[in-house]
């Protein structure tokens, strides 16, 4: 082996319960049998493996590329300090970053009631991986191969505890559609969805393109989730600023999408439509509310490139369309009556390096403690509840 591991962290204690949580960004590191079974035979030898090169590195093969597992993927578990992007064998990770049964086990650990989880390495936090392949019926064999997995592996075990996020089928919006109420049909409460098409070579959300497949989420309730780097793209700073300035902007990363998808219309045209920002943070959303009314009041409506509609101002908008999601927010979390305390969302990030694993519960608690309990309760898992039409056992106070 050619890297260094980090040092493993002792194995954690049960941690105390304070409120039922609902986390709503995780991620699943797709382990190697994510394919097996699911591939019609013509396409077996293509379909994404796992191969292993002479220095014993683990990455997967698909459509010609190579695409490793990077640590900072998989950190829980570990001395964050030296999460970095170098390989990382499905071995050396924590097994509940991959296996179900681990991973369920170390959200009762952390006192995580449920859990949505986004993609990793392989399908990209948006999803797009397969839809972009070269060889479109490819794409398709692995897109639907990666969907069946997801429901009947991962969530299906535990019904209960995982929420079903899909990718979706970005080649044609039509088929998209179709395949968004037939995912609705079967289960799935979400999909992940590119923050920014336009950095995939895709049409942007201002040209109407994708119309067809955010009417079948909003026809079927299916929350469009917009993750950091869901396009394959992350805001930073100067090209030689530290690694943790990118990070530190993840909040940019959200402002951005959320002014992007308001002026595209496309939560005025598709009034269902629900849109949750993940890994948003919330402390920058009371400062966008004040800009966008101040642009609305200098008359930055009515004419071309400025607001477009004279029904809903963009602030209405905000407080009906979209969700955001904390991670550690105390500012934010005073603000919270401006924000919308039924716009608020919780999660823990496992297994990424600022997850807060497995002191999610204690992290919380520090922030809305003196909140009224019925808004710490809407805000760590009754809004998700709702969003995501998806119950759990009743409040878990200590």
């Amino acid at each position: 082996m050619t890297q260094t591991m980090p040092r493993r962290l002792p194995e954690p204690e049960p941690r105390e319960v304070h409120y039922t949580v609902i986390s709503v960004d995780d991620h699943v590191v797709e382990p190697p049998t994510t394919f097996e079974g699911r591939v019609p035979a013509a396409f077996a030898d293509r379909a994404p493996r796992v191969v292993e090169d002479a220095s014993g590195e683990q990455a997967w093969l698909y459509d010609g590329e190579l695409l490793p597992n990077m640590s900072v993927h998989a950190t829980v578990g570990f001395e964050i300090t030296n999460a970095g992007f170098d390989p990382q064998r499905f071995d050396q990770m924590r097994q509940g970053c991959w296996d179900i049964r681990e991973r369920i086990r170390d959200m009762d650990t952390n006192g995580i009631a449920a859990s949505l989880c986004f993609p990793s390495k392989l399908a990209g936090f948006g999803g797009y991986r397969f839809s972009l392949s070269r060889d479109a019926e490819l794409g398709r064999v692995a897109f639907e191969a990666y969907n069946d997995w997801h429901l009947e592996d991962w969530a299906g075990p535990y019904p209960d505890r995982i929420i079903p996020c899909q990718i979706p089928w970005l080649r044609d919006p039509v088929e998209g559609a179709d395949y968004i109420r037939r995912n609705a049909e079967r289960g799935f409460r979400a999909v992940t969805f590119p923050d920014n098409p336009e950095h995939l070579g895709l049409p942007s959300v201002h040209t109407g393109h994708w119309d067809p497949l955010l009417q079948a989420c909003a026809d079927t309730g299916t929350v469009v989730c917009l993750h950091v780097g869901s396009a394959s793209y992350i805001l930073g700073a100067a090209s030689d600023a530290p690694l943790d300035t990118k990070t530190v902007l993840f909040p940019l990363n959200s402002s951005v999408a959320l002014v992007d998808w308001l002026y595209s219309m496309l939560p005025v045209r598709i009034p269902d439509l629900k849109i949750m920002l993940a890994e948003s943070g919330i402390g920058w959303v009371p400062s966008m509310l004040d800009r966008l009314r101040y642009c609305v009041d200098q008359n930055h409506a009515g004419y071309a490139g400025g607001w477009a509609s004279k029904e809903f101002t963009p602030a209405e908008i905000v407080q009906r369309n979209f969700w955001f999601s904390s991670l550690e927010d105390p500012s934010g979390f005073e603000q919270r009556h401006r924000i919308g305390v039924d716009r608020i969302l919780v999660e823990s990030d496992y297994p990424h390096p600022d997850s807060t694993w497995p002191d999610t519960q204690e992290v919380l608690h520090r922030q809305l403690r003196d909140l009224d309990p019925g808004e710490a309760d809407l805000i760590t898992h009754g809004n998700a509840v709702e969003l995501f039409r998806f119950p759990v056992a009743g409040a878990a106070r200590s």
